[in-house]
């Protein structure tokens, strides 16, 4: 069943983005200290288990939270339309935790990773197998692309600079495409 956009389900995503609003005002304004306690640092994952999570909602600076919570906003309010809100949420938060353990096996131990992008490259994932021919616009192109290409040239791309995490947005883009195919298989 597809619901589109508008729909009166995208509760869950507003509110997914409050708390990444919420954190951000904290964590940019009142304690950036802040980001230590909450970011995932492999080394320190035993002393601090819940960063796995905590991460997720954690952002560095204004362009990295825009860039996911806008993205978050109209994948999420599409699969979520195309799938339903379980679906979704199971999409997101294990894709996120799916980059997390890429992020753990991979990364430098010592860096904190912050952000909520392997969670939504995990959504983008899902969409592309879910809705191949689905074509979005992508600032500043003035022309709509297929989202595959949006999203993998977006994965390439974004891995290029350094600071990005690369890791978690494999594992979550391999998650959701993973997820994408199991959830077109069981329809």
């Amino acid at each position: 069943m597809h619901r589109g956009y508008g729909s009166p389900q995208i509760g869950p995503i507003l509110v997914l983005i409050g708390i990444n609003l919420l954190v951000f005002i904290l964590t940019e304004f009142v304690d950036p200290g802040l980001i230590r306690t909450l970011g995932l640092q492999p080394a320190a994952l035993a002393e601090r288990p819940w960063t796995i999570v905590t991460n997720l909602f954690v952002h560095g600076g204004l362009g990295h939270i825009l860039a996911n919570m806008i993205t978050l906003f109209f994948f999420g309010s599409y699969l979520m339309g195309m799938a339903g809100q379980m679906r979704f949420l199971l999409v997101y938060f294990l894709g996120g935790l799916t980059g997390n353990v890429f992020y753990i096996f991979l990364a430098d131990p010592m860096v904190i990773g912050i952000g909520a992008s392997g969670a939504v490259f995990a959504v983008g994932g899902a969409l592309v197998i879910l809705s191949p021919s689905i074509r979005v616009f992508v600032f500043p192109l003035p022309v709509p692309i297929p989202l595959w290409l949006a999203v993998l040239g977006a994965f390439f791309i974004l891995n290029l600079f350094p600071q990005v995490a690369w890791q978690a947005h494999a594992g979550g883009l391999l998650f959701g495409l993973a997820g994408g195919f199991i959830m077109k298989r069981v329809r």
